[in-house]
């Protein structure tokens, strides 16, 4: 099978790069040819994710930074701009999963908590990186999100909740972009054997779930400079673009 290398030359940024999905998505993006921006809080990760994709010759810079911190995303986009003046990808990926309690009983503490991770982050890295991507020839936007986002399953609200707000800044942010080359879409990876999964599913066996590895492909394909989907969601589930 011959490797792709749509990506290479392209600037692509990856939060959460330091374990599960966003590690397996950084190494795909670099073995497509693209220098990868790793951010995430845990150096080791992000050295560990350094190592493997300097063993086939590809390339990062690593940012240690809590996305939380939207001052250091805005030093961030500064920064991209001193050096390239453009961003060719963006897979937002960083997230978390929360407390599983009933909705009455969610303190305020934890709510803060995921909406900032969850929806406010990836509100201040559009902020931030807007300009960026519209820099870019044919500039590409993912948010990793979840099926979680429509459903009513009990004990599941704040999760779900803030996926929920999630797509529904995706669809805008979508749509504001419309006339431009730039394309923002979600992703619904499903359920994947990640350290987030085991939490919210500690009976499940992890052997019967793909891996992030199996999925990495289909989401850094959303990356493609030939992509024309605008504002849907990639379901890994059913395996085709549906409306978010």
């Amino acid at each position: 099978m011959t490797e792709k290398t749509e990506l290479a030359g392209k600037i692509v940024l990856v939060t959460g790069a330091s374990r599960g999905i966003g590690y397996a998505a950084a190494l795909q993006a670099a073995r497509r040819g693209a220098h990868v921006i790793a951010v995430a809080r845990t150096v080791a990760g992000l050295e560990a994710l350094d190592d493997e994709i300097q063993k086939f010759g590809g390339s990062t810079t690593l940012v240690p930074l809590d996305l939380r911190d939207g001052d250091a995303i805005d030093r961030l986009g500064a920064a991209i701009f001193e050096r390239w003046g453009h961003l060719d990808g963006l897979i937002a990926n960083a997230g978390q999963l929360g407390v599983l309690n009933p909705v009455a009983h969610i303190k305020p503490d934890d709510f803060d908590k995921i909406f900032a991770v969850n929806v406010t982050a990836n509100y201040r890295l559009i902020r931030s990186l807007d300009a960026l991507l519209r820099a870019a020839e044919n500039g590409r936007a993912v948010f990793i999100s979840s099926s979680s986002a429509r459903s009513k399953r009990p004990f599941w609200g704040l999760y779900a909740a803030s996926k929920a707000a999630l797509d529904a800044l995706v669809k805008s942010y979508a749509g504001e972009l419309a006339s431009t080359t730039v394309r923002v879409n979600a992703f619904y990876p499903g359920a994947v054997r990640t350290a987030m999964r085991a939490k919210a599913m500690p009976g499940e066996d992890p052997q019967t779930l793909p891996t992030p590895d199996d999925i990495a492909p289909a989401l850094i394909d959303l990356l493609n400079p030939s992509l024309d989907e605008q504002g849907r969601v990639y379901n890994v589930e059913t395996g085709v673009f549906e409306e978010i």
